[in-house]
């Protein structure tokens, strides 16, 4: 595994480390051992006090939103300072911003041009409150990243982090008006129909395929690409989206590394303290008079990638 606080070993040093615990070198390089597991205490705060100071007031309103703890966590880990970080699908920014905050390069790509330039915001942001490393945020689809790229970024990106979207199905906000009605609110990531957080579950995925393989050429010999994403249900029915997005990686010819734990809950003592929204806990709640017990998810995967 990567060594924490923001370095990863060298080669030399991975092979010592290994075989004094009796491991191969490269994470993921033997088929017939598990990926290495750890749990992540990422929800210690909300998100929203997550982003308190640090982020623009509006980001709040886009819908998918990784939390900037989970972020920051996995540039400590998998990249070292002046690395170049890359955020395919970056939104309002996240990612980006947790990395200038450790003084990483990084740059993103966003669809949607209300989120490209909140993103860009958010980055000046961070530089006026003192951050060392530089973004750039481009917008257009990311399955033409080469072309939107300058060829200084190619065969250079050391981490590529990112997280898919999946539809309304977790996401937004509700509020009651006077006349009792429940309203639901930032729940779109745009009314784009190409977008694909609008697309059905295989078109989704498809896309996404098609992302990380136009990634490649970007990365460094060493990249690491770290994906989130969590489980959710809908119509009753638990979604596997992890596993889908494992799918999707192999298929653009990544193995899986580790797979990681974010948790959404905070830990007090011995015990999960849960952050769920509404709609988390209605999808649980009709299911579970239907069907019987249901548990609330609380976590979401960070799988971790190397090239084949």
């Amino acid at each position: 595994m990567f060594r924490a606080g923001g370095r990863r070993p060298g080669p030399d040093e991975r092979s010592s480390r290994a075989e004094q615990a009796g491991e191969t070198t490269r994470p993921g390089s033997d088929p017939l051992q598990a990926p290495p597991l750890s749990v992540w205490a990422t929800a210690q705060r909300s998100s929203r006090a997550q982003r308190s100071g640090r982020y623009l007031a509006a980001s709040m309103a886009h819908p998918g939103k990784m939390l900037p703890a989970v972020a920051r966590h996995a540039i400590r880990h998998y990249s070292r300072a002046q690395d170049v970080v890359l955020d395919p699908m970056c939104g309002i920014g996240t990612t980006l911003v947790e990395a200038v905050h450790l003084g990483r390069e990084a740059v993103g790509i966003e669809y949607e041009p209300r989120w490209a330039d909140l993103a860009r915001n958010n980055v000046g942001a961070a530089a006026a409150r003192g951050a060392r490393g530089e973004a750039d945020v481009l917008a257009g689809d990311a399955r033409d990243v080469t072309r939107l790229l300058h060829r200084r970024y190619h065969g250079r990106v050391a981490l590529l982090l990112t997280s898919p979207p999946y539809g309304s199905t977790t996401h937004g906000y509700v509020s009651r008006t006077p006349e009792g009605r429940i309203t639901k609110t930032d729940h779109r990531y745009s009314r784009n129909r190409a977008n694909l957080a609008h697309r059905p579950l295989p078109a989704l995925l498809e896309g996404f395929t098609e992302i990380l393989d136009a990634c490649r050429p970007l990365l460094a010999p060493d990249a690491v690409v770290v994906v989130t994403a969590r489980p959710y249900r809908r119509d009753g029915r638990l979604v596997d989206f992890p596993s889908a997005v494992i799918t999707a990686a192999a298929d653009a010819g990544y193995r899986m590394a580790e797979r990681n734990v974010a948790l959404l809950a905070g830990i007090r003592g011995d015990r999960l303290v849960p952050r769920a929204s509404f709609f988390a806990l209605h999808h649980l709640r009709d299911p579970r008079r239907a069907h019987g017990h249901h548990h609330l998810l609380v976590h979401e995967d960070v799988l971790v990638f190397v090239a084949r």
